[in-house]
């Protein structure tokens, strides 16, 4: 539902009918209008929302649906028709995607939330490097939705500075601080334990600076918080190798737990296969060999999207001949 909420009075019949008006555009009114309110009450959606949504203006969407606008009633009603006619494509094409599985706990996730689990209650600072597809950001997300004290933040290239990382911090905690020589000891507060079993889950963490990832340090080393990098190999060769270099010696030092798989297990594949409910060996076999090629398990659940999508259009299971299509229409028979 919209944050912003529906009243009763949004959705009434209309205080006035149009005065004035053809036939034609009376009964187009009309029936544009019953589209618009049974869309609205199927979703909770306020005139606000639909304005926002369709892009007409509440100053012209209010009185539209009062029937007691003075412009047109005929333009209004076809921007707002073809609105409607393409939320009803949308809704169309959205419903033959097959949706994938949820949350799957695989052999790869069990090990990451070992890690989690770990840096929560010692608390320590852990490095987790999955390769590319291995669940590591639906897994993090999991265990952050799970878990009370729990705080996933989502690093970019735009954040890699002190300040920037801090800000976004600030964002994920709702801190309201404008002030930059306080963000620091405002974000520790929020942070701190006080008897609790805090964790701060840093996705994509191979975009902060040297200076960014010591300041997180600072929190774990002050107020007592776990700390989890989550990244890719460059990450963990800065942080987690097993021979850091010298500048990375005190980072190392509290590093309590590392955690690198660059490739699913044969147990990931065959558990995510048996999630999709994908039994006939040969679709297996040739799924198993998609989850090889980079991208792994992410790329062969969205080529089984795609064949989905294909079999749903003619009201079948699918087949090999979807996946084979899927795989070429994605550019994978070179990988």
């Amino acid at each position: 539902m919209s944050q912003i909420e529906t009243t009763a009075e949004d959705w009434m019949a209309p205080p006035a009918e149009p005065e004035n008006l053809p036939a034609e555009h009376a009964e187009t009114w009309t029936l544009v209008r019953g589209r618009v309110v049974e869309l609205a009450r199927r979703f909770g959606w306020s005139r606000g929302e639909i304005a926002k949504r369709s892009g007409v203006s509440a100053g012209t969407l209010y009185p539209w649906l009062d029937g007691t606008t003075k412009g047109r009633y005929d333009t209004t009603a076809e921007r707002l028709r073809k609105w409607l006619d393409s939320v009803e494509e949308l809704s169309v094409a959205a419903a033959r995607v097959p949706a994938a599985p949820g949350f799957v706990e695989l052999p790869t996730s069990r090990k990451m939330i070992d890690t989690l689990l770990y840096a929560q209650m010692m608390p320590e600072m852990v490095i987790v490097n999955l390769g590319a597809g291995l669940t590591k950001t639906i897994t993090a997300k999991h265990y952050a939705d799970n878990r009370p004290h729990v705080f996933l933040v989502t690093m970019r290239p735009t954040t890699a500075s002190t300040n920037n990382m801090l800000r976004e911090l600030c964002e994920v905690f709702d801190i309201r601080e404008r002030d930059p020589a306080k963000l620091d000891r405002a974000i520790g507060e929020k942070l701190k334990r006080n008897g609790r079993n805090t964790l701060l889950i840093v996705d994509e963490a191979q975009e902060l600076t040297d200076q960014a990832v010591n300041q997180l340090r600072s929190y774990l080393d002050l107020y007592g918080v776990g700390i989890a990098l989550l990244g890719n190999e460059e990450l963990y060769s800065r942080f987690g190798g097993s021979k850091p270099k010298p500048a990375y010696a005190q980072l190392h030092g509290r590093t309590g737990m590392r955690l690198q798989q660059l490739q699913p297990s044969d147990d990931d594949i065959s558990m995510l296969l048996d999630a999709w409910q994908l039994d006939d060996p040969a679709l297996r076999r040739l799924a198993t060999a998609i989850a090889r090629k980079p991208g792994a398990l992410r790329q062969m659940t969205k080529t089984l999207q795609l064949a989905g999508i294909y079999a749903a259009g003619e009201q079948r299971d699918i087949s090999i001949d979807d996946v084979k299509a899927a795989i070429r229409n994605r550019g994978l028979e070179d990988h």
